[in-house]
């Protein structure tokens, strides 16, 4: 069974000939207007929407939906959030890119191999993204997800190797 992971939501309506005002992360503005089709979630089921055209407008994506062609057409999906199957984003990941529920339980090691803690969660500041680590002292640190820190991530292993610099994780 395919897994579907949320990278938007219809916002509400833009103009009178059904196109849809979609929030969407930041900076993911290349990986939008590469897809084809986005799906929503109704009742336990996956329906598909198609896309016809994608453009830019302030901080949204405005997508206009083969055979939505009027606001009354598109109320229906006013709030939804879009999905794309998992296996189309693992595709689409560079080297050095992860999705969150892949690093979230990952134990954290210095070089040296000494277990500091594990990740409880992802977040982003604006400037990178920030793994939330509880350390062995059972404190919460926030350690940026930055290559002059992270210095390897083994999935498979399930760990992360850090430069532990000092006060890190303090």
């Amino acid at each position: 069974m395919e897994k579907y992971i949320s990278i938007g939501k219809i916002i509400n309506f833009h103009g009178i000939k059904g196109e849809a005002k979609v929030g969407f992360t930041k900076g993911q503005e290349d990986f939008v207007l590469g897809l084809k089709e986005v799906y929503v979630k109704s009742g336990a089921e996956y329906k598909t929407l198609e896309i016809q055209n994608v453009r830019f407008h302030k901080n949204f994506a405005i997508i206009k939906f083969k055979g939505i062609d009027s606001i009354n057409d598109l109320m229906e999906y006013k709030g939804t959030l879009l999905f794309v199957e998992e296996s189309y984003i693992r595709d689409n990941l560079e080297e050095d890119e992860f999705l969150i529920d892949e690093l979230v339980g990952l134990s954290l090691f210095d070089e040296n191999g000494n277990k500091l803690g594990f990740v409880i969660g992802v977040s982003n500041n604006g400037a990178s993204d920030l793994l939330s680590v509880k350390t062995n002292s059972k404190k919460i640190c926030l350690v940026p997800f930055v290559q002059a820190i992270i210095k390897k991530v083994d999935i498979n292993d399930k760990r992360i190797i850090i430069n532990n610099l000092e006060g890190l994780l303090e």
